[in-house]
């Protein structure tokens, strides 16, 4: 089970409105006795509801966000509403809220999915045998095949973007927010953005699109023997597959390579399927066409520099002091040098 601290002086919410709101959802709750906050996450604030008889999950932006896609806290649980009837492996949204007397912004609620999410801090302290991991990458790869074979019409998901054109876009996107960031030469990531430009796949049938499929938003059952929930909806959208499994890919490193990724996740630890393994299942399982997968993975990689050359923009700026966000430049220019090496 996730951990949680007590909330801090600046995190106030109107209990009692609060509890109005889900007792007239759901007759028969009581009323929330205690509000924690799940420490981990980047973006979206993330809380539990503790009642005398059952736990939800609270969902809201920053405050100060600007409330686009990426903090669209509507839009996630609109994801959520439409997709539960088609896929049991989320939790069951509740309700969404635009009154900011009662948190400072939107947000929504959801049930609790009580399970196990494997980490890289948590992952080499639970034991899990090579048979165990070998059988989560599995069913990680299972997971993904599942959203990936949904209906997008006919469920009507495919609201939720324009499916034509997508990688195009992504790459054209991606290769902006690059250069608007840019703070030193980074020879490797030039190359890369011209050949991800020069390079373009013939795109698949479009899909649902997590954007954001790993071991960190998967939650599985008590011993690890199926995955039980699917977490972090906020960028999902429609379009290639196949960028969902390329981003996969670009956090997925190997027991033998830099060990400074090690501390980003557990796709290292004996047992995980290798990138090369986890691309033949998930051709295996869809029957789809991978020949330019490769594509996919380097874009991932460029994708990964990118974030990281954000923050260290912002630091650079003077926006953040954090030492952490200061280090930043060799794990940038490694991901240009292995995303470079993977194009050629």
């Amino acid at each position: 089970m996730e951990k949680t601290v007590a909330l801090s002086e600046k995190e106030s919410f109107d209990l009692n409105q609060l509890n109005d709101l889900l007792l007239s959802s759901l007759p028969g709750v009581t009323p929330i006795s205690l509000i924690t906050r799940f420490a981990g996450g980047y973006s979206n604030l993330t809380y539990q509801l503790t009642t005398s008889n059952k736990s939800f999950v609270m969902r809201m932006a920053p405050p100060g966000a600007n409330i686009q896609s990426a903090h669209d806290m509507g839009r996630e649980y609109k994801v959520l509403s439409l997709l539960k009837p088609f896929f049991n492996k989320i939790p069951q949204p509740i309700l969404y809220s635009t009154n900011t007397q009662i948190t400072g912004t939107p947000f929504y609620i959801m049930e609790q999915l009580e399970g196990i999410i494997l980490r890289a801090h948590n992952a080499p302290k639970l034991a899990i045998t090579p048979t165990q991991f070998e059988h989560c990458a599995k069913q990680l790869v299972e997971t993904l095949a599942q959203l990936h074979a949904i209906d997008i019409e006919s469920t009507q998901l495919v609201q939720l973007g324009k499916p034509d054109g997508y990688v195009n876009r992504q790459v054209e996107g991606w290769i902006k927010r690059y250069y608007n960031a840019e703070t030193d030469l980074i020879a490797s990531m030039n190359r890369v953005a011209e050949w991800l430009q020069n390079n373009h796949p013939k795109e698949q049938a479009p899909s649902l699109l997590h954007n954001d499929f790993k071991y960190d938003n998967i939650i599985f059952n008590n011993d690890l023997t199926e995955v039980i929930g699917v977490l972090d909806w906020e960028m999902a959208t429609v379009g290639d597959p196949l960028m969902d499994l390329g981003a996969m890919l670009a956090y997925w490193f190997e027991q033998n390579e830099e060990p400074i990724f090690k501390q980003y996740n557990c796709t290292w630890l004996p047992g995980n399927l290798s990138r090369a393994d986890l691309i033949a299942y998930y051709a295996l399982i869809t029957k789809r066409d991978l020949t330019d997968i490769n594509y996919y993975y380097v874009f991932g990689l460029f994708k990964n520099a990118v974030i990281a050359q954000q923050i260290y923009h912002r630091y650079k700026q003077g926006f953040s002091n954090d030492e952490r966000f200061g280090a930043l430049l060799p794990l940038i220019q490694l991901l240009g040098e292995k995303a470079l090496k993977a194009s050629l």
